[in-house]
């Protein structure tokens, strides 16, 4: 499968596509920057993170402590430069006010709900030094060009009014923002973002993110952040960093730890978390031959069509009385002819190679189905067969242990009857006995009054 895919690689490099879709997964986790470009049209993807942030209480209400998810849903629609995603936080914070003296209660719900879309507007193109053979110096030269960044533009309404009581706002608030990212090589990436938020009400402000990432391996890569939020009743500033490890093409892990500065406060944010994508893009390919020429679709050739209208109408009543795909040649040899009847020549297109390798694919599918599909129904009759023998051996276990009862039963109620009659023949032995010596006794009375008597 590794050596088709690569040979389509091969007949396809010429091919022009402007995608922003990558066979990896584009997270734009562990920071709080987000790139200009899109998922991709039919992705599906997660970002989430737990997070932990603790700092001083400050002078009045503050909120010191909070533990929490935050999820960010990305996807992209109609064109791959638009990507639409939604970003929410349910956290339990502890909110604080501190006077003279200092209290404290907790709050859960949602801190955060933003609905927003952002749009690449512009993509600059830079050389490909590597097609550079004639001087080493230009091939290894700084492009300059990697100073112009690609750019994006954002917008997005803020929910406040379902927000808990410290968080919450207005109903709907807009958010607009700049996204800059300068790629000065293929390991290193800066990210700009600009933001104009809850434009038009009492909690608006302005805030700048800069964000610089560097890929080690194809595996690991490490971020540094700072990010500065400013309005007129206080302003935050946080210096953080972070790694994120690539587990497969779809599923990324992250991890990031950051200090806070909040009216000269300090305080800790720490986080982890994951991204995970749902992978339902399709490719668009353009097939070019062996010169780059993009491959059209021929034409049926209709080998009747420069016959005139009568020919044409001759030739059809013909063809009602012939098989359609073959025709009869007269063929001379010498004074001798022979008529023979040949398949009718048509022009056909090679197959497609995309073509070949998707058949292919679903064969070698269709046979490990199959062969899973046997495994699984001889895998189910020996558990059928198992679980019949394991009732019937319990079957019998129970008759067993029921006869073994009856058995107990029966020998028990035998010694009791045989018991029962013993103690009978104690009792009238005994009686026997008494009844002996009344008759004793009374004989002895008797002889007793005939001696007086006489």
């Amino acid at each position: 499968m590794i050596k088709k895919l690569l040979l389509l690689f091969v007949f396809c490099t010429s091919i022009a596509v402007n995608a922003q879709y990558t066979t990896v997964i584009n997270s734009n986790r562990p920071g709080f920057s987000q790139s200009p470009y899109s998922v991709g049209l039919g992705v599906y993807q997660f970002e989430s993170s737990i997070f932990f942030k603790k700092t001083n209480p400050i002078p009045l209400f503050s909120n010191p402590e909070a533990l929490g998810l935050n999820l960010l849903f990305r996807t992209s629609f109609f064109t791959e430069k638009l990507e639409l995603n939604v970003n929410t936080s349910f956290q339990r914070d502890k909110i604080a006010f501190k006077n003279i003296f200092e209290s404290s209660y907790n709050q859960i719900g949602l801190s955060k709900l933003t609905l927003g879309a952002k749009y690449l507007v512009y993509a600059p193109k830079y050389e490909n030094k590597k097609e550079e053979i004639r001087s080493w110096r230009k091939r290894y030269a700084f492009d300059f060009k990697r100073w112009i960044p690609h750019v994006g533009i954002y917008a997005g309404a803020n929910f406040g009014s379902v927000l808990n009581g410290y968080h919450q706002q207005e109903s709907i608030s807009p958010k607009a923002g700049i996204l800059l990212q300068n790629e000065f090589s293929d390991q290193l990436y800066v990210i700009t973002n600009l933001y104009y938020d809850n434009i038009g009400t009492d909690f608006s402000e302005y805030s700048y993110i800069v964000t610089a990432t560097r890929n080690f391996n194809d595996y690991w890569s490490g971020f540094a952040e700072i990010q500065g939020v400013f309005n007129p009743k206080k302003n935050k500033t946080n210096v953080g960093i972070g790694a994120a490890y690539l587990f497969s093409e779809n599923l990324q892990f992250n991890a990031s730890v950051r200090g806070i500065l909040e009216q000269k406060e300090l305080g800790l944010y720490t986080a982890i978390g994951a991204s995970y994508r749902i992978n339902k893009h399709k490719d668009k390919f353009i097939e070019v031959d062996e010169f780059g020429n993009k491959i059209e679709e021929q034409e049926n050739i209709k080998y009747d069509e420069n016959k005139g209208f009568f020919g044409r109408f001759i030739a059809k009543i013909k063809g009602l009385f012939k098989k359609k795909d073959t025709q009869k040649v007269i063929v001379k040899d010498g004074e001798n002819q022979e008529e023979i009847t040949i398949e009718k020549p048509r022009r056909e297109r090679s197959k497609s190679l995309i073509d070949v390798i998707t058949k292919e694919d679903k064969k070698a599918k269709k046979k490990t189905s199959k062969a899973q599909r046997k495994a699984d129904k001889k895998a189910k009759k020996k558990a059928k067969k198992a679980s019949k023998n394991k009732e019937k051996e319990r079957l019998k276990q129970e008759k067993e242990f029921i006869k073994a009862q009856e058995k107990q039963a029966k020998e028990k109620e035998k010694e009791r009857l045989k018991l029962e009659k013993e103690i009978k023949d104690l009792e009238k032995e005994e009686e026997n006995q008494k009844q002996e010596q009344e008759d004793k006794q009374d004989e002895k009375q008797e002889d007793a009054k005939k001696s007086e008597e006489k």
